[in-house]
């Protein structure tokens, strides 16, 4: 996958690219929903006045917003993982971002699962990858499976990459 991103080392390329589940976004949809019948009960109760269409519209607007932000978070919410690292971009509001980085060679044990009819249903479930500076847990990622094998190969490869540079 040929991809930039900012602090990318020389020689490091992007293999794969995945995000939480849409699903974890589904507040967003709730809160529209919430806003739409909230606003819509003036209408309910003074029928005939107008003006109560315009509030049923400002309250679908800021249904809207809040929809808008929670697929923000989630849009700008990604996993990384290059043929060097593994990286975690968090956006934790409009102007907050926690990026972690982890080394592949570093990388013990990962491993995953799904819990729960909705998480097989939807196909989600939750990664640990576990290192010797702590744990990484990555929650509702889409595709676990998938996900898993992706992280395996990369870690497989970049400590064999390792060995070899340590042999020479």
């Amino acid at each position: 996958m040929l991809m930039d991103f900012e602090g990318q080392r020389a020689d490091e390329e992007v293999k794969y690219i995945f995000r939480r589940h849409p699903i974890t976004a589904i507040k967003g949809v709730f809160f529209l929903i919430v806003m739409v019948a909230v606003g819509y009960l003036p209408t309910l109760m003074w029928p005939g006045d107008s003006r109560m269409f315009l509030v049923w519209l400002a309250f679908s607007v800021v249904g809207l917003l809040g929809l808008g932000y929670c697929y923000m978070l989630w849009y700008f919410s990604f996993y990384m993982l290059t043929n060097q690292r593994l990286r975690q971009v968090r956006q934790k509001g409009m102007f907050k971002k926690t990026v972690v980085d982890l080394d592949l060679e570093n990388i013990l044990s990962a491993s995953y699962g799904q819990h729960g009819v909705f998480a097989t249903i939807f196909n989600y479930g939750t990664i640990l990858v576990q290192t010797s500076a702590g744990d990484l847990t990555m929650s509702m990622v889409s595709k676990p499976e998938t996900v898993y094998n992706e992280l395996g190969d990369a870690a497989h490869i970049a400590r064999k990459v390792e060995e070899k540079e340590n042999e020479d």
